[in-house]
């Protein structure tokens, strides 16, 4: 028997209409079949459709994200959105929210308009890999680093990323979740760009997660604990990252764009 479910879809990491990273959001009682839940995410086509139920413990919440194909361990816009809906929607009357998921535990704080994830922070390590980038994204990288599931690879300016026009079935077929590409910038501390397609998405729009594998680089590089940054994507994403060592605090805004129920 169907029954029917809340479902939101918000602009994470936005400046306005039509800016951000839509992800879905399903708030839940109970979890549904890892099954269903990978149907409802693949019905949705967005970079990720993230799920929640809750623990039982005020202000506490257990966490999901999936593309349309796979689940993931960690995401950070749809987090941002599934936040950003609790506070404003779903009567959450907490100033934090905590998160158990698959990476560990997650929070986020609610100041004024601005939403602030606490996420763990990356260890990236140099590695030295037989891909021909210059083939595959049009340029070669001035460096390379390995992250918990992503490659990072820093170039010398924001025109290489501006410019980029990547292979993504050739991207694919590296064995990581997605690579992440970025540069300094004039306008903002550093610029960045992310492709999944092995994971379904080939670019994403704004990436909370890859901000975990960029901030401890630049704020090494740069000598500075607070950055600004965007993601280049056509739709663009804006963030406020921190340095906390152990820890990334990850800041921006949302706008729900769609409210409505679905049938599952």
């Amino acid at each position: 028997m169907n029954s029917m479910s809340q479902i939101y879809i918000v602009n994470a990491f936005s400046r306005g209409p039509f800016t951000g990273n839509p992800a879905g959001f399903v708030p839940l009682i109970n979890w549904l079949s890892d099954d269903r839940l990978q149907s409802i995410a693949e019905q949705h086509n967005l970079s990720e459709t993230v799920f929640t139920i809750p623990t039982g413990q005020n202000g506490y919440y257990h966490i999901r994200w999936f593309t349309p194909t796979i689940e993931v361990d960690l995401c950070g816009h749809a987090t941002l959105a599934a936040g950003h809906v609790l506070f404003t929607e779903l009567g959450e009357n907490n100033d934090q929210i905590q998160f158990h998921s698959k990476s560990g535990p997650l929070s986020i704080q609610q100041k004024g308009s601005q939403l602030t994830l606490d996420f763990p922070t990356d260890q990236i390590k140099k590695a030295s890999l037989n891909v021909d980038f210059q083939k595959i994204l049009g340029s070669t990288p001035k460096e390379i680093y390995q992250g918990r599931d992503d490659l990072l690879l820093i170039y010398p300016n924001e025109r290489d990323i501006l410019l980029m026009k990547p292979n993504f079935r050739a991207l694919s077929e590296i064995s990581v979740r997605g690579v992440i590409v970025s540069a300094p910038s004039k306008e903002y501390d550093f610029i960045s760009r992310g492709f999944f397609p092995a994971s379904g998405v080939d670019e994403d729009p704004a990436t909370g997660s890859a901000h975990t594998t960029l901030t401890p680089y630049w704020s090494q590089k740069l000598q500075k604990s607070t950055l600004t940054a965007k993601q280049c994507s056509p739709r663009g994403g804006y963030f406020t990252c921190e340095n906390k060592g152990s820890r990334t605090l990850i800041s921006g805004r949302c706008l729900t764009y769609l409210k409505g129920q679905i049938q599952i």
